[in-house]
């Protein structure tokens, strides 16, 4: 059994530190039953020094950019939310395990979400799962079900603190998801604590899957005990640190939740306020916030006309062995040509045409 399910470094791993001789849920091993596909295996043994300690990915992880200007949560329980999900345009759509699911709803839940994932069609939306957290006895239970899902592309993991919760699902990806998908999924990580604000440079660095960090400033606030205002000043430490942690290490960093989902206005400042600290994106509970975020998280026109610019005239000006040059009466130097390189991914990460300069 075990080498249908453990890839070769995996079992070399688990045959250096274990004797199996039986399974059960009081050591380091846990039996997880899942029934969901009959050609599926119904018993899969894994172990928890295999996920956290094992540090080998048998392979490479190829990334193409995808947007995350919305990142819309759906709970998994409810099926009128779930069917209205389908018509959204939001760059990632989150079907949710965790908080927006009761805990006597955990089980139907997942079996609606693997339905749904199936019957989905290939769109601009990403499709992404959020399980429970890492150690809460319900997390194998939900990857055993859903990275069975032919049409999965990324898994939300909240309540990170330590790179030991990313790696675990990391290596249950290569023992669970089917061949054609393991390279397709991504990993995003939800900082909600102090710890995890304290750990976040071993988080970003923890696996090559890792594509992006959230904030989830409700959590956040409950765990350091902090009273939550309208001019969201509590936050700009844990939100800066993630920021710069995602772009050192070649991440989206996703904002947080706003609240007041009828109340555009605040939504419209909480998105260009993100956007100015360096966010990519915002995470949206109402289907009314997807369009304002998508929109607001696009580009300007004028700053991509002059990305556009600054990077031709990069081009044009290296070639002659210049470095520095001027344009529109301003210098243009090395870090204003990253500036315009960022934005003209983006740009193009959201389906945005970028003009082609005039001589």
């Amino acid at each position: 059994m075990l080498k249908k399910i453990l890839s070769p470094a995996s079992r070399a791993l688990l045959q250096k530190s274990f004797t199996l001789s039986k399974v059960s849920n009081q050591g380091n091993c846990v039996l997880s039953t899942t029934t969901r596909d009959p050609g599926s295996i119904k018993y899969s043994l894994f172990t928890r020094f295999v996920a956290t300690k094992a540090q080998v990915i048998d392979k490479p992880v190829k990334k193409e950019i995808r947007s995350r200007r919305a990142l819309f949560y759906v709970p998994g329980s409810e099926e009128r939310k779930i069917n209205r999900s389908r018509t959204l345009n939001a760059d990632c759509i989150v079907y949710d395990l965790e908080d927006g699911v009761a805990y006597n709803r955990k089980g139907i839940a997942r079996e609606m979400v693997f339905d749904t994932l199936e019957a989905s069609e290939p769109g601009l939306s990403e499709k992404a799962v959020r399980i429970n957290a890492v150690g809460s006895g319900l997390d194998l239970d939900d990857l055993n079900v859903v990275l069975r899902s032919k049409h999965l592309q990324a898994i939300v993991i909240p309540k990170v603190q330590t790179p030991k919760d990313i790696q675990f699902v990391s290596r249950m990806i290569d023992s669970v998801a089917i061949d054609t998908t393991q390279s397709n999924i991504r990993l995003i990580a939800s900082i909600e604590s102090a710890l995890g604000i304290m750990n976040i440079k071993e988080i970003a660095i923890s696996d090559p899957r890792l594509d992006a960090l959230i904030f989830a400033a409700e959590d956040y606030c409950a765990d350091l005990g902090l009273i939550r205002t309208s001019s969201r000043k509590e936050l700009a430490y844990a939100r800066q640190v993630i920021v710069t942690a995602a772009c050192a290490y070649d991440l989206q960093a996703i904002d947080l939740v706003c609240l007041d989902y009828n109340d555009d206005a605040i939504l419209t400042e909480e998105c260009r306020e993100g956007r100015e600290m360096g966010f990519l994106g915002k995470q949206a509970i109402h289907p009314r916030q997807v369009d304002i975020i998508q929109q607001t998280f696009l580009p300007d026109e004028k700053d991509i006309d002059r990305a556009a610019r600054i990077i031709k005239g990069f081009k044009h000006h290296t070639q002659k062995g210049i470095g520095a040059f001027s344009l529109d009466g301003k210098m243009i130097d090395l870090p204003m040509v990253k500036w315009a390189e960022r934005m003209i991914t983006r740009a193009k990460a959201g389906g945005l045409t970028v003009p082609t300069p005039k001589e």
